[in-house]
């Protein structure tokens, strides 16, 4: 009888390990801005090298200078035949003393994360440029996948996660006063926590 006991106290604890492990797989994040909140689940297990890379922006306070900078609308790209809507933030300047070396491009091919409403990827010039810069798609925005014609070589952009709760906060965020597609006033992001 002792034996069953600790056969099932055993097997209750590799079972609340397994929980707790997956639980944590793939973080959430909340990002507070001046106009509210934003919730974000991190795919750690599906695009690794990108989703370690912004945690670790997270966990040492990288981001403490951080805003959202850019809007793009259908309305404010007239030479991009390719029409995209993101709004983009992170730390804005490329030599930031917060900013971490450049992460080796992850493809919508290699992680599965396709780039649907709310998805959140990194910004980059050429692949293996990415930094801290990333943006957030409104609406599904097919043209940034693997294969996708908005960026000439094909590569697409690394997404690593999607936001779970505060499209709202996005979607106002595109609507703001911008010069071309700068913000006027860019929007601060006030904190960037993991939250489980």
């Amino acid at each position: 009888m002792p034996n069953l006991n600790l056969k099932k106290h055993l097997s209750f604890l590799l079972l609340f390990w397994w929980f707790i492990s997956c639980a944590s797989e793939n973080p959430k994040v909340i990002m507070e801005t001046e106009m509210g909140s934003i919730t974000l689940q991190i795919y750690a297990d599906k695009a690794p090298v990108t989703a370690a890379n912004f945690l670790k922006y997270v966990k040492e306070s990288r981001y403490k200078d951080a805003e959202f900078y850019r809007v793009v609308t259908l309305q404010n790209q007239p030479d991009d035949s390719i029409k995209i809507e993101v709004i983009q933030g992170g730390l804005w300047e490329d030599d930031h003393p917060d900013q971490l070396q450049p992460i080796s491009h992850e493809t919508t091919a290699q992680t599965g994360i396709l780039h649907k409403d709310g998805v959140i990827s990194m910004a980059r010039w050429h692949p293996g440029t990415a930094t801290d810069d990333f943006f957030i798609c409104v609406g599904d925005q097919p043209a940034l996948d693997f294969g996708g014609k908005r960026n000439p070589d094909g590569q697409g952009f690394a997404a690593f996660g999607k936001v779970i709760a505060g499209m709202d906060v996005v979607k106002k965020i595109q609507q703001q006063p911008a010069q071309g597609q700068y913000l006027n006033p860019k929007i601060k992001i006030t904190s960037v926590k993991i939250i489980n």
